[in-house]
């Protein structure tokens, strides 16, 4: 039995990135079937309004998802900042089990941590603000409730607010606070960590209470290519789409 395990994030499915979108179908179709696990950690859709909406290229994801899930591969998802949205009914209609904000898991005889990564970014803090109040149970109730077309034009709104947001941050605000990466993989009693979000693959080697740790960060699919965490029983490599 193929015991590998996938790690992918920061994908940004939308209708303008055909690309992508044909990348990941894919991916799903001949590439994440011969494994046994694939972890998406977050960002799968460039803006989530709901798992009401058939905007293209949605339904062709969830239907190929499904068929993934079907064949006995499992898929976890991990939330975004660009899709928090996801909820239950996506769930269903796919077969994709969605995961805590922070979850553990046990990587080849190793506690892993696994996150997005945008809450690592403590530096941000009108991000870090605008988070906790979008993951409130009202203030997702009043967005969802809204007329399917209403959070179309929102989401577009916001998507051009947090492009020209993003280009007057400083590009370390914007990046993990390496405190808070060190007080959460405490917390969590792991010393290996994986997560997208900062779009700055890497992987970082560092000490915490004079023992080894590493943080894998996960890269930002584009329309020229994508990049996948591959893990089995001889460790990992980094696999190019």
């Amino acid at each position: 039995m193929n015991q590998e395990i996938l790690f992918i994030s920061d994908l940004h499915i939308s209708l303008e990135k055909p690309e992508i979108t044909r990348r990941f179908l894919d991916f799903l179709e001949n590439r994440a079937i011969k494994s046994s696990s694939v972890y998406i950690l977050g960002d799968l859709f460039d803006a989530w309004i709901g798992d009401d909406d058939p905007t293209p290229p949605n339904n062709k994801i969830r239907k190929q998802l499904k068929k993934l899930t079907s064949s006995g591969t499992q898929v976890f998802l991990v939330q975004g900042n660009r899709d928090f949205l996801l909820g239950n009914q996506f769930c269903k209609d796919t077969g994709v089990i969605l995961l805590d904000d922070y979850t553990v898991i046990n990587l080849n005889n190793t506690p892993t941590l696994l996150t997005h990564g945008d809450l690592l970014c403590t530096d941000d803090l009108p991000y870090q603000s605008f988070r906790i109040k979008s993951h409130s149970p009202e203030w997702q109730q009043s967005v969802l409730s809204k007329p399917l077309f209403l959070r179309i034009l929102a989401a577009r709104w916001y998507r051009i607010r947090s492009y020209f947001h993003k280009r007057k941050k400083s590009q370390d605000i914007m990046d993990v606070n390496q405190e808070t990466v060190i007080n959460v993989m405490l917390d969590f009693k792991c010393l290996r960590l994986i997560h997208g979000h900062t779009h700055r693959p890497h992987v970082h080697n560092f000490e915490i209470n004079d023992q080894s740790a590493q943080r894998y960060v996960l890269a930002a699919w584009t329309k020229n290519a994508g990049q996948v965490l591959c893990w089995n029983d001889k460790g990992y490599q980094i696999e190019f789409i």
